[in-house]
Formats: C-alpha cells, sequence, structure tokens
C-alpha cells in the first residue's frame, strides 16, 4: 500500500473556518429577526380593521312598592301542626307459666254437645247468586266456540261504529260443570250488549267445581267482552 501525507493546511482547518463563519454571522440573523418580526407586528396593528365589542347593555324599569288598601286584610299564618305525643310502653305484668287447658272428651261430654243443623236451615243457593265455598275454579271448555258466539252475537250497529263493551254475567253452574242459570252482574250501559252477553252465555260450557274433593254447584262471575279487532 502506499501511504500519502495530509497537508496541514486540509479539512480540519476547513472545517474550522465554517463553524467560526456561522458563529460570527448568528448576530446579525438574530437581530434580523427580531427587527422582521417588529415590523410585521407593526403593520398588523397599523392596517388591520378594527373590531368593536357589541352593545350587550341593558334596561331595566324602576320597581314601583303599591301599598295596599286599608279594606285588605291579609289572614293570619296558619297555626303550627302539633307532633303527635310520644307512644308510652304500658307496664303488665304476664306470667310466663299461661298456658293454654287442653280440650278432651272428659272435660266436654258428648252429651252436652248442640245438636247437628237439620235440613230447615239450608238456603238454596240457585234462588240467587250468593259466595259458594269452592277449592277450583270452573273452567271454560269451549273457547272457539265462546268466540265465533262473540262475533255472531255483537250488535251489527254498535260493530260499525267501532263501539265496545264488557258485560258480567252471573253463571250458576251445577256439579256436571253445567249452565243452569245465567243473569246480569254488571251492565255494560247499552242494552244490545247485554242482550248479546245473555245468547253467549247460553254457548259457555264449564268444567265442575271442587270444594276440596268434591263437585259442587257454584255461582261465578265471567265478564263477557265485545270488541271491535
Amino acid at each position: 500500500m502506499n501511504a500519502q501525507a495530509i497537508p496541514a493546511g486540509g479539512t480540519a482547518d476547513k472545517l474550522a473556518t465554517e463553524n467560526d463563519r456561522f458563529k460570527k454571522s448568528f448576530r446579525s440573523w438574530f437581530w434580523g429577526s427580531i427587527i422582521a418580526a417588529t415590523v410585521v407586528h407593526f403593520m398588523l396593528f397599523q392596517f388591520w380593521p378594527t373590531q368593536m365589542a357589541a352593545d350587550v347593555s341593558f334596561s331595566a324599569e324602576e320597581l314601583e312598592v303599591i301599598e295596599l288598601p286599608p279594606e285588605i286584610e291579609i289572614p293570619p299564618p296558619p297555626e303550627a301542626i302539633s307532633r303527635p305525643a310520644t307512644p308510652v310502653m304500658a307496664t303488665a305484668d304476664i306470667d310466663d307459666d299461661i298456658t293454654i287447658a287442653p280440650t278432651t272428651f272428659a272435660d266436654n261430654p258428648v252429651e252436652d254437645l248442640p245438636p247437628p243443623p237439620t235440613d230447615d236451615g239450608v238456603v238454596d243457593i240457585a234462588a240467587a247468586p250468593v259466595f259458594t265455598p269452592m277449592t277450583v275454579r270452573p273452567e271454560i271448555r269451549n273457547r272457539p266456540e265462546v268466540q265465533a258466539a262473540l262475533m255472531r252475537e255483537y250488535p251489527a250497529i254498535l260493530r260499525d261504529a267501532g263501539i265496545g263493551g264488557t258485560v258480567v254475567v252471573w253463571f250458576f253452574i251445577n256439579e256436571e260443570g253445567l249452565v243452569q242459570d245465567t243473569r246480569i252482574s254488571r251492565t255494560s250501559g247499552q242494552v244490545q250488549f247485554d242482550q248479546a252477553a245473555l245468547e253467549v252465555a247460553d254457548v259457555l260450557r264449564f268444567s265442575p267445581a271442587l270444594n276440596r274433593d268434591q263437585r259442587v254447584q257454584v255461582w261465578i262471575e265471567v265478564p263477557i267482552t265485545f270488541q271491535v279487532l
């Protein structure tokens, strides 16, 4: 390989000269920038259109005190509601050994018991709607037939006018679930609906009502509703 010598006034001197030149020119660039910025701001403030704030002031009328005439009497304030009295726990001496005496046939002999009720006091529930004890309520068995009867018996003049109503009907049902009697319990206010409801009532078929494990005859209320769909 051939080695070449680098002259003394080579790249190092050139770099040092450029660095010194940049440092010397920094002051001129700095003051030139300051002067240019000052001129630009002066021009903006001098020639920029002046903006004025909008007038947001308002005026208020002076309030005038009106004196009431002497004939007007101002009622006094209501009396304060009295607070309820603080409850006081009553003191009573209760014996901790109080017990109820057992009921035995020795203390209550059969001979002293009242006689059983006779049939003379039995009320005929079929005569009028009365409360009837039951544990299982009768259910409607033929709902499709009832729906068809509702459409068939719906008064045409009321249906065309879009008028509906509900009639509550009493049903007396025997032990076999057959309807023995029907009566209007609550009218709809329209005589046509009441008559149509009784016609529909003749179509209903029920399951028997049960009082525990026995079939019983009962009165029940069933609402019959006429409604335009």
